[in-house]
């Protein structure tokens, strides 16, 4: 039995709840008193890392086309790749601070990629609504992870970092297979039994 496409959008949007939370604790104590614990350093690369695994998982098993096959294949890699670098930051394998940029790498692929596999208009249906609003706010949180690799110590940016999974977590909790976006749905859309 599948589950119908919005509990695997809620799943990730639960991890992205996450990713914001761990962001925020640590600009809330700072850098110095949330590495004490060295396992915190990992928290957040290495929550990234594991929920691009799963998006393998979502890749397999939950997708209806092969664009969507496609799409959530190249987010996978994407997730991983980031949190993979990160993690090398963290454990000091990693030296330069411009590996960072392979979050906003991951966010500007991400992003094309949602843009890319959504195939319907703005306003064909809810699902398609939230597809492009998530994808361009992918391409423009790049600025954060940016700026981050540029001033590492930044609040600013990294608030901004976290604002941003929250604000995705919340596109993803909002989505519905088939429904009506603006008390509006297309003609061409089919609605679910």
């Amino acid at each position: 039995m599948q589950p119908p496409p919005e509990v695997v959008h809620w799943l990730f949007s639960t991890g992205f709840i996450l990713l914001g939370l761990f962001l925020v604790c640590e600009v809330a104590v700072g850098p110095e008193v949330w590495r004490k614990r060295a396992w915190r350093a990992y928290l957040w690369p290495g929550f990234l890392f594991g929920m691009g695994m799963f998006m393998w998982a979502v890749s397999v098993f939950f997708t209806t086309s092969t664009v969507h096959m496609i799409a959530h294949g190249i987010w996978a890699q994407a997730m991983m790749f980031a949190g993979a670098c990160l993690l090398g930051l963290a454990r000091g394998k990693l030296r330069s601070p411009l590996w960072t940029l392979t979050v906003a790498a991951a966010f500007l692929v991400s992003g094309s990629a949602t843009l890319l596999h959504e195939s319907q208009g703005w306003l064909f249906s809810r699902s398609s609504f939230l597809h492009h609003l998530e994808g361009w706010a992918a391409i423009g949180a790049a600025v954060f992870p940016i700026g981050l690799s540029f001033l590492p110590r930044s609040r600013f940016f990294s608030l901004g970092l976290a604002a941003v999974f929250f604000f995705i977590a919340v596109l993803l909790l909002c989505h519905r297979d088939i429904a009506a976006i603006f008390g509006h749905i297309s003609p061409e859309a089919r609605v679910a039994k």
